[in-house]
């Protein structure tokens, strides 16, 4: 045996290969969109760690 798969019709191969693209396309938007989340908390941290602490109390209470 050398590994290769039997041939066969095509169609198969292409629906995987499909499948396969359609899922890299899923997780590089969904690594996209947790980067652009990670960054949106950093610099509202950022503009909560530069106002005054009086402010911050005001907003918690």
């Amino acid at each position: 045996m050398t590994g290769e798969e039997p041939a066969g019709p095509p169609g198969p191969k292409v629906l995987r290969l499909l499948y396969f693209v359609g899922a890299g396309f899923i997780c590089t938007a969904a690594i996209n969109k947790w980067r652009e989340l990670e960054r949106k908390s950093l610099l509202q941290k950022q503009q909560l760690s530069n106002n005054p602490p009086s402010t911050v109390q005001k907003v918690v209470e």
